[in-house]
């Protein structure tokens, strides 16, 4: 159900009803032979009425499904707090006769009254607090502590109530056992809450991916933005992917372009708890082959190459009790799915979730931000526009600064923080992030740049260096691992790791796709050839440096491993 401004008023307005019957009567003269006492004891009922109310609001909304109810929370909350405080200014004004000493002294010879008291006192910093500028100042985890207070000052309340009526204390004794259910609902709940996001940390997608190489079928394909596309993947046969993930990895696509063959990753944008299926958010690049490829010619129904999954940028929610994460244009995706993972799992850290995009029509995933931000308390979304006037409350101009994290985040120091977006942005953040005191090891980051233009070809890489004389094999494509002292023939087909792998040398690796370089070896002698080396840089080549992944060797080739 959308909230209007038509239900929030409707519901005011009902809210004020009560109060103003009771303003009606006084101007009549119709509130009986005690007309102050009648007015005290109406406000006080109405204050425990509307506090029990503001109460009963979640646990209304998680038992139903409608989550709508907790848009007006607070106004019920604020309405206790008025007719508390009305309550005991018609207490001072008609019955202590506006004396300072008098109401003092009353209010500490007579227990209930002390009761009452405090019930209105806890109450008032939980009204002060109720703006929406003050929660972000506070921070949602601060003020939700803080406005736990309002179960103690609905006991107060109650306690007042019983101790103030001496015969019939079935009414007092009625609105105990509502908050006693109240309060009892609240204890379970956060038991079970507990409970179900431990699991789900330890048993969804927790376990250590496994690496898998085979087909998906483009299931969905999703505009985004006018140059944002969603493909969602799903299992060729069967409900269930056929590799696990952890939010924040990779996939690799192997993609045949104008008859050559491209290797290219992609972050996975989907959450691992939705294991039917996983989606990879692509923005067509005007000089990327791949992109335009999958743009303009994958369609539902297709099939793709994947290697799947790979990458360390990640988080489960298992090494911090908060996170902010920090995203700029399509370097939103492996951020959503670490969004989409948390609150999928109830996680209870809270979330600081920052994005920059040139316009709103940039903005990937925007509804669904929202959506999830009403959902989840904890979660805080903050968007920046460089190239647009912010409309609404969370919408921000110009680029993320030091100044914008430090008013928007509480205690950004001791935060860990994630960053994927653009090169520069994401090394102008880091540096922002460290001048606001946040430790290296406590900022994670994932940057990408712009293709100038794809490349699709097959490069041969030879070395000068003179063969070894043990290598000598009349020419056969030969491969020796000179640490381990191990080697072998190698098929035209067969890259230098899986050889590796057969002869149990240890190699590192990650995407078997040319990208991650976790696989980087250096070539002692012999000529190799690589259809993909973006890992490498230009020292890495100059000093003999191959992918192993991607390397297949032409004649008796050593390696350094």
């Amino acid at each position: 159900m959308k909230i209007t401004r038509f239900h929030k008023l409707a519901v005011l307005i009902n809210c004020t009803v009560p109060v103003a019957l009771l303003g009606w009567d006084a101007l009549h003269n119709d509130l009986g032979a005690n007309p102050a006492k009648f007015a005290i004891l109406t406000t006080g009922l109405l204050a425990l009425i509307f506090l029990l109310l503001s109460l009963s609001v979640t646990p209304i909304a998680r038992i139903t499904g409608w989550n709508w109810l907790v848009h007006f929370r607070r106004l019920l909350g604020l309405y206790a707090f008025f007719h508390a405080g009305l309550h005991f200014l018609i207490y001072f004004v008609y019955d202590r006769a506006l004396s300072i000493s008098s109401t003092v002294s009353e209010i500490f010879k007579i227990p209930y009254l002390i009761f009452g008291l405090l019930s209105l006192l806890l109450m008032t910093p939980l009204a002060v607090t109720s703006a929406d500028g003050v929660i972000r100042k506070m921070g949602t985890k601060r003020w939700k502590k803080l406005h736990r207070l309002a179960y103690i000052a609905a006991i107060a309340a109650c306690v007042h109530y019983y101790m103030l009526v001496k015969a019939d204390i079935r009414q007092p004794l009625a609105f105990a056992i509502v908050l006693g259910v109240l309060l009892g609902y609240r204890i379970v709940a956060s038991v079970i809450r507990r409970r179900s996001a431990a699991e789900k940390l330890q048993h969804s997608a927790i376990a250590r991916p496994h690496f898998w190489k085979g087909q998906l079928r483009v299931a969905q394909v999703i505009d985004e933005t006018p140059n944002v596309r969603t493909f969602r993947l799903a299992p060729v046969s069967g409900d269930q992917l056929p590799f696990d993930y952890l939010p924040g990895q990779y996939l690799n696509l192997s993609l045949e372009v104008e008859g050559k063959k491209v290797n290219r990753s992609y972050t996975i944008a989907s959450t691992p708890t939705r294991s039917g299926y996983c989606e990879i958010t692509v923005k067509r690049e005007e000089l990327g082959i791949s992109s335009s490829h999958l743009h303009g010619r994958i369609k539902p129904g297709d099939f793709l190459n994947i290697s799947a999954p790979a990458g360390k940028f990640t988080f489960t929610g298992d090494s911090a009790d908060s996170i902010v994460l920090i995203a700029g244009g399509v370097g939103i995706t492996p951020l959503m799915s670490k969004l989409r993972y948390l609150t999928d799992c109830a996680w209870p850290g809270e979330i600081y979730f920052m994005y920059s995009a040139r316009t709103r029509a940039d903005l990937i995933f925007r509804e669904e931000l929202e959506m999830r931000g009403r959902k989840h308390p904890n979660l805080h979304i903050a968007l920046t526009l460089t190239r647009e006037a912010a409309r609404s409350e969370n919408e921000f101009n110009g680029r993320i600064t030091a100044e914008y994290l430090s008013a928007i985040i509480p205690n950004f120091a001791s935060r860990l923080v994630h960053i994927c977006g653009p090169d520069e942005m994401a090394r102008e953040i880091k540096a922002i992030a460290r001048s606001l005191g946040v430790l290296e090891a406590r900022i994670a980051i994932e940057s990408f740049t712009s293709p100038k233009r794809e490349s699709a070809t097959s490069a041969e890489v030879a070395f000068s260096n003179e063969p070894a004389a043990s290598l000598a094999t009349n020419g056969e494509p030969w491969v020796i691992f000179t640490r381990s002292g191990r080697s072998a023939p190698i098929s035209p087909d067969q890259t230098v790791l899986e050889a590796a792998e057969e002869l149990g040398v240890p190699i590192s690796f990650d995407c078997r796709s040319g990208i991650c370089g976790q696989c980087r070896s250096k070539v002692i002698s012999g000529r190799v050839t690589m259809e993909v080396d973006e890992a490498l840089g230009v020292k890495d080549r100059s000093e003999g440096y191959i992918l192993a992944c991607q390397a297949r060797c032409v004649d008796q080739v050593a390696i350094d491993a």
